[in-house]
């Protein structure tokens, strides 16, 4: 879709690539300085340009220059482009704040390969992995993830970032991912109950009792979230391009793969009990 889209130059907005595709101006390649449209020599010149340019960009695997130039619930555009660049990424923490709370595990996704990367274990190699990426997809990572990731490893990530809680609010889908996936048809399985709030009491469960069962129940959830990203992705560019002369382009949703930790139920009904929670929890939820 990212070489159908005309919205990254100086002055195209919406209407005017609207104008160009009805025009049979479909693709980078329809355009030339002759083409039958309206347009001042000196407007001309501006898109060839810029057209030449974003082809060097894509030739060389840059996703970041369309990013800077899409506004973000446009960015779901380069996606197919750079499918092979893109990782699916989410935390889980102490709490909501980066001040006074800690990341305790991350979970990473390829489409592929599934990472994850515990607190006083292999947080640490979490930086190696994320740097070989183009494009990272989250949700609500903007507000979240991304930033709380900064404050505590010092650093700052530059890829292109694709964050699907603009995107499906796009689309009219609200109220957090489990929400999203739920309207959007995705079963969660044996953790369809657990949440944020609930993924803190696992690990404290699991450093204070030093309880293993409890950890990979957090990080069958934590990779359920980074999993689940590439489902929600697809669905999102395939709803976005129905609206679009390209919607016979649609993608094949993805085939999940099978997850390294399941949930133990036994320790949830505890850990539920203790906390005096009821099924999906009495508190409130991150995003």
């Amino acid at each position: 879709m990212i070489k159908n889209t005309f919205l990254h130059i100086p002055g195209i907005g919406i209407k005017t690539e609207q104008r160009f595709w009805e025009s049979g101006i479909h693709s980078w390649e329809d355009f030339t300085p002759d083409f039958p449209m309206r347009l001042s020599p000196a407007k001309r010149t501006t898109i060839t340009a810029h057209l030449e340019e974003s082809k060097q960009h894509i030739k060389s695997g840059n996703a970041r220059y369309f990013a800077s130039r899409l506004s973000t619930d446009q960015l779901w555009r380069i996606f197919p482009e750079f499918r092979r660049a893109t990782v699916y990424l989410d935390i889980e923490t102490t709490g909501l704040k980066m001040w006074g709370f800690e990341i305790t595990t991350i979970a990473l996704y390829n489409g592929e390969a599934i990472f994850y990367y515990v607190k006083d274990k292999n947080l640490g190699d979490f930086l190696d992995e994320i740097k070989k990426y183009q494009v990272i997809v989250t949700y609500n990572g903007k507000s979240f993830d991304i930033p709380f990731i900064e404050y505590q490893f010092g650093v700052k990530l530059n890829q292109a970032h694709i964050d699907l809680r603009h995107v499906l609010a796009s689309l009219g889908f609200t109220g957090g991912l489990k929400r999203c996936e739920t309207q959007l048809g995705i079963d969660r399985g044996a953790l369809k109950d657990l949440d944020g709030f609930f993924a803190v009491l696992l690990w404290y469960d699991y450093r204070h009792n030093g309880n293993e069962k409890a950890l990979e129940t957090l990080l069958a959830y934590n990779i359920q979230d980074a999993v689940n990203l590439e489902t929600l992705m697809v669905i999102a560019y395939n709803l976005k391009l129905n609206n679009t002369p390209f919607y016979r382009n649609r993608l094949v949703e993805p085939v999940l793969p099978q997850l390294p930790f399941g949930a133990d139920l036994e320790i949830v009904a505890r850990i539920r009990k203790e906390a005096g929670l009821s099924a999906m929890g009495d508190h409130a939820r991150r995003p």
